[in-house]
């Protein structure tokens, strides 16, 4: 499997994490963006902007395009 479809994978995942969290009991805006270190939120937002970046890269790569 390709890095990008690894990586699509992966915020799919993520996605489907989150949908499921917020469906269970809501998401506080505060847990969302300023979540504390223990809570399941604590770096989502960064992770899933690295992740979804790199597959625009990646995509970028492919199509011999610029951003």
């Amino acid at each position: 499997m390709s890095e990008k479809q690894e990586l699509i994978r992966k915020i799919i995942q993520m996605q489907r994490e989150f949908i499921a969290q917020e469906q269970q009991g809501g998401i506080d805006q505060k847990d969302y963006f300023v979540p504390d270190s223990n809570q399941k939120l604590s770096g989502y937002r960064e992770s899933y902007a690295e992740v979804a970046t790199r597959v625009i890269d990646l995509a970028h790569e492919e199509k011999g395009s610029r951003r």
